[in-house]
């Protein structure tokens, strides 16, 4: 397995394929294999540059809380570890949130955005449980419990990967949980006016009944200069595992152009 030191520790990377520069950035409590699809695809006409922020998958977890700032600053180490002065950004849930930020903050390093299930502030979630379930569902079952509930069908890939990777071991998996619902419900807190300084051709993707309004992504994709918008219909927050064919050729033909 290949790291990189980033930000004073050890963070898991993978790098495939041959190409223009890609970095993949995931979601909250999510490892890699759950971009695996996309980034797999994406190797086919990129360079796919993908790596694990503190906490997630096979990197270590650290002390404090975790912050869309310090992703940021994560991915601008990253960039600069393999000298790659200018990438594209393909970024997931927090990974979109991360990549907004970058798009932001460091123009000249994002050559392309796409920004899948991303929001400006916490208070963009749908609290509508006939749309789309709580806002924050309870931590997903461990495989430890499937005896107990007889429905091993409840262990989500993102537990089960946390529990098969993690170096911390699988019951720190409720700590994670519990920084990532406090970052979720405080931050970000992203102007939209401030978007107009994300210059890079954007494509902004949601889930017809994603967690996040699709009025709030449509304001997203209206306030940044250069942006397209995709709903991907049947799909919720998890629209990249729901359809993952639809939404890697969404990307593709985006960077195609």
């Amino acid at each position: 397995m290949a790291y990189v030191h980033i930000g004073g520790v050890d963070l898991y990377e993978e790098v495939s394929g041959a190409g223009e520069p890609l970095v993949v950035l995931h979601g909250g409590f999510c490892s890699l294999e759950s971009l695996a699809p996309v980034a797999d695809a994406l190797a086919a006409e990129h360079r796919v540059h993908a790596f694990e922020r503190p906490g997630h998958g096979r990197s270590a977890d650290i002390a404090g809380e975790y912050s869309y700032e310090r992703g940021v600053a994560d991915a601008v180490a990253y960039l600069d570890a393999h000298g790659l002065t200018a990438a594209h950004i393909v970024g997931y849930s927090d990974g979109a949130i991360i990549g907004l930020l970058l798009a932001m903050q460091h123009p000249e390093r994002v050559r392309t955005l796409t920004a899948i299930s991303a929001n400006l502030d916490p208070s963009a979630y749908d609290r509508d449980p006939e749309v789309n379930g709580p806002i924050l569902p309870a931590l997903p079952h461990a495989a430890a419990d499937e005896a107990e509930t007889a429905a091993p069908d409840r262990v989500s890939p993102e537990r089960s990967a946390y529990e098969r990777l993690s170096p911390d071991g699988p019951s720190h998996a409720e700590d994670i949980w519990e920084k990532c619902v406090r970052l979720w419900t405080t931050e970000p807190h992203i102007d939209l006016a401030d978007l107009a300084r994300a210059t890079a051709p954007t494509l902004v993707l949601a889930g017809d009944r994603d967690t996040v309004r699709p009025l709030h992504t449509l304001r997203i994709a209206a306030a940044l200069p250069n942006a397209r918008l995709g709903l991907v219909p049947g799909t919720t927050h998890g629209l990249v595992a729901e359809k993952p064919d639809l939404v890697t050729a969404l990307i593709c033909d985006f960077l195609a152009e």
